[in-house]
C-alpha cells in the first residue's frame, strides 16, 4: 500500500556503527521532521552544524557508495540508509550525523530500518505529492553496459539485474514488486565485494572499516598462503579462510541471490535522491552508484520539466467569467443538485476553464464520508465532463437541443482529496477536432496550484429526440 498522506518519525531513535571506508565510529539521530521537509543530514560535529540535502545534484563522489556535499558539509555512504526511509515511506526526517560517513553496520538496511520502526512512523496531515512517470524514460551507458527503464505503472516497483561475469555469482536478478516488501525481501541483503578488488582499495585508503561481518566476500580466483596473511591482516581475522562455495569464510548468504537484492537496495537508496516518490516500474541492468544517481538526476529533470509544461489556471475571482451559471443552464441540461459548476473564466476552440466552490452545504457531503467531507472522485470526473461539454456546445447555434454523453473514460488518476473550502479549477483540452460527433478531452482539476484529478474524456454529441 502507497501512503496517501506524508509520514514522519514519531520521536528521536538513533544508533552508532563504524564507517566501512573511514573505520571510524560514527552515532546517527534519526529527527522527526515536519511535513515537506524533506530527507536532510545535518553534520552537528562541525560548525555552523550544516544541513545537507538529500538530492542527487549535491552528489560529489560515488566511488564504492555515494556521497553529499554542499557548503562545508559532506555525508559519505548514504545509500543503505536512504533506502530504508524509501522503503518505509518516510517522507521527513532529519538525520543528524557527528562524522563523515554513515555507518556500515552490517552492510545491509536492516539496522536502520529496525531504528526508525523503534522511533515509530507518524502519519501527516500533508498529502503526498507522488509523481506518476507516464512514459517510457531509458538511460544506456556503452561503456560500462549499464542500462535503467523507467514504464508507466500504478506502484513503485523495481527490478536489479547482474551479471559480473562470475563463475560464482552467474547472472542474478531481485524485484522489489512493492514498497511494503522492502522490509522483509530486500532490506536484509547486504552489500558484496570481490576478493580481487579488496586490496586495490586497502591501498586506495578505503574500507578500514571492512570486516567480515559486514560484507560478503566473493573469492573468484585461487587465494595463496601470502595472500591469505594479507587478508588477515586487513580484517583483524587470524582464521581467515576460502570455502567450496566461494565465500570467505563461509559466510552463509540469506538467499541465493542476495547480491542481486543488495544491488537493488542500492538502487531504491541512491534513486530516492529524486526528492519526490514516483509511481514507476524501473528496470536498472548492471546498476552502480554511479549510473543511479545519473538517472536519478534524469528522472528529477523529467518531473520538474512535466509539472512546468502543464501549470495550473491562472484564476482571479474578481473578472467578470464569461458564462456565470445562469449562463451555463442554457448551454447544459444539468439543473441542482448536478450541475457541478459555478462559472466559466476561460473558453476558447481548444480549452475552457471552469470553477467549483466547495461548499460544505454540498448534497454529497451528506452520504459521502459523513464527519471527513470528501468530494467524490466520480463527481469530479462529472464536473470536467460538463466543462467539457461548454467546450463543445457554446460554438452551436442551439446547443438547448443537444446532450453530451460518456462513451469512455481513460487514465484516471485522483490525486489528492477535495474538501469545503477548495475552489476547483477544471481545465478541458481537446486531444482533436470532433468526427461524426464524438470528442476526445483531456481533463485537469487543481486547488491553487496542486493537481487534484486528471482523466481523459471521450463524449458523443447528440441531437435531442425531437429536436
Amino acid at each position: 500500500m502507497t501512503h496517501t498522506y506524508q509520514q514522519t518519525i514519531k520521536q528521536e531513535a538513533s544508533l552508532s556503527g563504524v564507517g566501512l571506508h573511514t573505520g571510524k565510529t560514527v552515532t546517527v539521530r534519526f529527527m522527526p521532521a515536519a511535513a515537506n521537509h524533506g530527507i536532510k543530514f545535518q553534520r552537528i560535529d562541525l560548525e555552523g552544524q550544516p544541513i545537507i540535502p538529500a538530492d542527487c545534484d549535491l552528489v560529489t563522489t560515488v566511488q564504492r557508495g555515494t556521497t553529499l556535499e554542499k557548503g562545508t558539509g559532506m555525508v559519505a555512504t548514504v545509500e543503505h540508509l536512504m533506502s530504508a526511509l524509501i522503503g518505509l515511506q518516510i517522507d521527513n526526517c532529519l538525520v543528524q550525523v557527528d562524522g563523515i560517513e554513515i555507518p556500515i553496520m552490517d552492510g545491509s538496511a536492516k539496522y536502520f530500518v529496525e531504528a526508525l520502526e523503534t522511533a515509530g512512523i507518524q502519519e501527516q496531515a500533508e498529502e503526498r505529492d507522488i509523481f506518476e512517470i507516464r512514459q517510457n524514460i531509458h538511460y544506456i551507458d556503452k561503456e560500462s553496459g549499464a542500462e535503467y527503464l523507467a514504464m508507466p505503472s500504478n506502484r513503485y516497483k523495481v527490478t536489479a539485474l547482474i551479471d559480473y561475469k562470475s563463475e560464482i555469482l552467474g547472472q542474478q536478478h531481485a524485484t522489489l514488486d512493492k514498497v511494503t516488501d522492502f522490509k522483509k525481501e530486500i532490506a536484509p541483503a547486504r552489500t558484496f565485494a570481490f576478493l580481487h578488488e579488496l586490496e586495490m582499495l586497502y591501498e586506495a585508503g578505503l574500507i578500514r572499516g571492512g570486516d567480515l561481518n559486514n560484507a560478503i566476500v566473493v573469492v573468484d580466483k585461487p587465494v595463496s598462503k601470502e595472500e591469505q596473511i594479507k587478508l588477515a591482516i586487513m580484517f583483524n581475522k587470524p582464521d581467515i579462510k576460502v570455502v567450496e562455495e566461494g565465500i570467505l569464510n563461509n559466510v552463509e548468504l540469506y538467499h541465493h541471490n542476495e547480491p542481486a537484492r543488495h544491488k537493488l537496495l542500492d538502487v531504491v537508496g541512491d534513486l530516492g535522491l529524486i526528492g519526490t516518490p514516483i509511481h514507476a516500474n524501473i528496470i536498472a541492468t548492471k546498476p552502480g552508484h554511479k549510473h543511479n544517481v545519473e538517472f536519478a538526476k534524469i528522472l528529477k529533470a523529467h518531473i520538474k520539466q512535466e509539472k512546468m509544461k502543464d501549470p495550473a489556471p491562472a484564476y482571479d475571482p474578481n473578472k467578470e467569467p464569461i458564462y456565470d451559471a445562469t449562463g451555463i443552464e442554457k448551454i447544459l441540461p444539468h439543473r441542482y443538485p448536478f450541475l457541478l459548476l459555478d462559472k466559466i473564466i476561460s473558453l476558447s476552440e481548444t480549452e475552457v476553464v471552469g470553477v467549483k466552490a466547495i461548499s460544505f452545504n454540498e448534497e454529497f457531503f451528506r452520504g459521502h464520508f459523513p464527519g471527513n467531507p470528501v468530494m467524490p472522485g466520480v463527481l469530479q470526473i462529472e464536473a470536467m465532463a460538463q466543462t467539457g461539454g461548454i467546450l463543445v456546445l457554446h460554438s452551436l447555434p442551439d446547443p438547448h437541443n443537444y446532450d453530451t454523453y460518456f462513451l469512455k473514460i481513460n487514465n484516471v488518476r485522483f490525486k489528492h482529496r477535495v474538501v469545503p473550502g477548495d475552489v476547483v479549477l477544471f481545465k478541458l483540452e481537446l486531444l482533436g477536432p470532433m468526427r461524426r460527433g464524438i470528442i476526445e478531452m483531456r481533463g485537469s482539476a487543481y486547488v491553487g496550484n496542486k493537481l487534484v484529478s486528471e482523466a481523459e474524456l471521450m463524449a458523443k454529441i447528440q441531437r435531442k429526440e425531437g429536436k
